[in-house]
């Protein structure tokens, strides 16, 4: 099984999760749960789905300009692909409100922004979890391009990609009663200026939304 392909198991733990815009904090516990070393690849999307967003970038590459909706849509794909139970049930809602996760199917689906941080964290608590040009791809190094993943030192945990390269997609709505159906994605991408890059940055779009630096990383239950 290539690096793509396996999960790293993240132990259980909690996360002080904070909002810079609204000043408030709150603290998540995080179960035991499942995480890919590195974000999907534009190969592995293409061998899910049977196509992929047009690119000239390489072929492991982070895929990117995919939407949260064709995150989840992939996760059921792939789940059902290799034997497992989709976690989501996905509706025809344009806004993603209709989409529902199983969080006790054992199939693959997106990280919780509380999973998602606490593994960038991996136990450390400083604004990343190393130098940023040893352990991401960001505007100070990338060249003005998407790289390869795994080609930047991984955290404790042995997850890569986390700060940089790519943006990506959470499970959770933002903010409901401020933003509506906008979702959360996190880690800043090769476009970003270091602020961008630490892992507590939040950002959020409309689940429908893509850009050239935005991707997704699989998670599962345990």
């Amino acid at each position: 099984m290539n690096l793509a392909e396996r999960m790293i198991e993240i132990p259980a733990g909690e996360i002080v999760l904070r909002d810079e815009g609204a000043k408030t904090t709150w603290k998540v516990e995080v179960g035991a749960f499942l995480l890919a070393p590195c974000p999907v690849t534009r190969e592995r999307y293409r061998a899910v789905r049977g196509e992929g967003p047009a690119s000239t970038a390489g072929p492991r590459t982070p895929v990117t300009d995919v939407s949260w909706t064709d995150a989840v849509r992939f996760c059921n794909l792939l789940s059902r692909a290799t034997g497992l139970e989709p976690c989501y049930s996905i509706g025809d809602d344009p806004d993603g409100q209709d989409v529902l996760c199983d969080w006790r199917a054992d199939g693959y689906r997106l990280p919780s922004e509380a999973e998602w941080e606490y593994a960038c964290r991996a136990g450390t608590a400083g604004v990343r979890y190393g130098e940023l040009d040893e352990i991401a791809w960001y505007r100070g190094n990338s060249g003005g391009e998407v790289h390869d993943v795994a080609t930047r030192a991984p955290n404790a945990w042995g997850l890569h990609d986390m700060i940089g390269n790519v943006w990506e997609w959470c499970w959770d709505v933002y903010d409901p009663r401020v933003y509506g159906p906008y979702r959360v994605f996190r880690g800043g991408s090769w476009f970003d200026h270091p602020r961008g890059c630490r892992a507590s940055c939040r950002r959020k779009s409309h689940p429908a939304f893509r850009v050239d630096d935005l991707g997704f990383r699989l998670a599962r239950s345990l």
